[in-house]
């Protein structure tokens, strides 16, 4: 089994993970390995716990990791069930937890998995295979309100309102089946200008894909879960592709590392108020990383550390 894929911002995650022989390691967003391969290699001593929701990349990292080390367990789980899945394992707190948010390589790639808007493929968008709910739903059964609602809020697509009708008119006609149906309807609805700008379909399968595996509700809640997880001089590293992401991880971070604002002019700050976490880093690609992955190319890494 082949599976290209090219981890992002390996190199920074290893290091600001701060790893050590005997780290206990989560990675939220296992995927095909890359991230975990390489953790798994620097803690011989420690545990890695991997989440994932997919099957496919699941069979295929088992293989890839069982080559390396066992000292590693892969949970299929969605990442919302951080603390509830540890907390069976009876790990109440770990060293250091990754959440990789994009969409994989391969996902993307393979035609059948309806991700991508260049390769036809039945509507589908799903990450967990085992979900009853896909693209197809969305694009069929929403009303016209609800799609103009995941269009802005999910895709910060400008022509929301044009799409939303011009998918609306097609469904009358015969239910949208497939992704270069959706995108043709979607070519329809846009200026030319538009069309030649980027691709027009780029955020409206940003915003489907969202709405598809609640992505949003499920990282701000695993989030939360993470920082509680965490321990003294523990850290979290999160790689987001988009600003809705990259938003919730900022304004979480911050919330968490600053001091109340009501509090922050008293001449001194009392102990139990002082900031439990201190932020690390932001980083983006390097220009020899964009050169070698084109799909860096909107990635940011967050970097925040438990102080006390």
């Amino acid at each position: 089994m082949t599976r290209m894929h090219k981890s992002v911002l390996l190199e920074e995650c290893l290091q600001y993970l701060n790893l050590k022989d005997t780290s206990i390691i989560v990675d939220c967003t296992l995927g095909y390995g890359g991230h975990s391969s390489e953790i798994l290699k620097k803690i011989p001593k420690g545990y890695l716990y991997a989440f994932d929701q997919d099957q496919e990349a699941i069979t295929y990292s088992s293989l890839y990791l069982k080559k390396i080390a066992p000292n590693y367990e892969i949970i299929k789980s969605n990442f919302v069930q951080l603390t509830e899945e540890l907390k069976k394992r009876k790990i109440q707190e770990v060293d250091g937890i990754l959440f990789d948010l994009g969409v994989s390589s391969p996902q993307l790639d393979e035609d059948y998995r309806g991700f991508s808007f260049h390769k036809d493929a039945p509507l589908d968008m799903r990450m967990n295979q085992d979900s009853n709910f896909s693209a197809y739903d969305v694009v069929n059964t929403y009303a016209y309100n609800d799609l103009v609602r995941i269009l802005r809020d999910y895709g910060e697509e400008k022509y929301a309102t044009s799409i939303a009708s011009h998918i609306i008119k097609a469904r009358e006609q015969q239910p949208i089946q497939t992704t270069l149906e959706l995108v043709e309807i979607i070519k329809n609805s846009v200026p030319e200008k538009y069309k030649r700008e980027k691709h027009p379909a780029r955020k409206v399968f940003q915003a489907i894909r969202i709405e598809v595996n609640h992505e949003l509700e499920v990282f701000e809640s695993a989030l939360i879960q993470a920082l509680s997880l965490i321990k003294v001089g523990g850290r979290i590293c999160v790689i987001t592709f988009h600003s809705l992401e990259d938003r919730i991880c900022k304004n979480k971070f911050k919330e968490v590392s600053e001091i109340d604002k009501t509090l922050a002019k008293l001449p001194v700050i009392p102990e139990e108020y002082q900031p439990k976490y201190k932020c690390i880093a932001v980083v983006e690609a390097s220009d020899q990383e964009l050169e070698e992955n084109n799909r860096a190319r909107s990635a940011k890494l967050r970097v925040i550390e438990r102080i006390k």
